[in-house]
């Protein structure tokens, strides 16, 4: 064998090395690898308490309530189900009723989220399709056949 069919096998079966190993990761993280779940998948899967997740979906009108020491308590739904939400923090200028929220933190023992962050989406476009159909059944939708602009 040469030197330059060596060089060429080493590459390759380096290569074929790491393509095992990428498969066999994404394999194994394919149920973390996501941008976060809604208040259905949640409800469904029964996280446990503690876990670290990310819980998306749009703040239910009429249920943010702020507390003196910058607590919030609001739900999230995606309007099949809804969790409830408490936060410690200052929220982002975007957050409001009706709007898209990502927060990140764990569940607690008493069902409730407690987030450590909260995300606000600037428009319903970033909103994941199954949330999206969901307001299009409901008449709720303001995507972009509903828009006006």
């Amino acid at each position: 064998m040469t030197r330059k069919q060596r060089r060429l096998t080493l590459i390759g079966s380096a290569g074929a090395v790491l393509a095992i190993a990428l498969t066999l990761i994404l394999i194994a993280l394919r149920s973390e690898i996501v941008f976060f779940q809604s208040p259905t998948e949640i409800t469904q899967n029964g996280v446990a308490p503690g876990q670290r997740i990310r819980l998306g979906g749009l703040v239910e009108e009429g249920s943010v309530v702020r507390s003196d020491n910058a607590e919030v308590s609001f739900r999230v739904t995606d309007t099949t189900n809804t969790v409830a939400v408490t936060y410690k923090g200052i929220l982002p200028d975007l957050f409001r009723e009706g709007q898209g929220v990502v927060t990140e933190g764990v569940v607690g023992s008493d069902g409730v989220f407690v987030a450590d962050s909260v995300l606000a989406k600037h428009d319903e476009n970033y909103i994941p399709k199954e949330v999206a159909e969901a307001l299009k059944a409901q008449g709720h939708w303001q995507g972009e056949e509903g828009n006006a602009n």
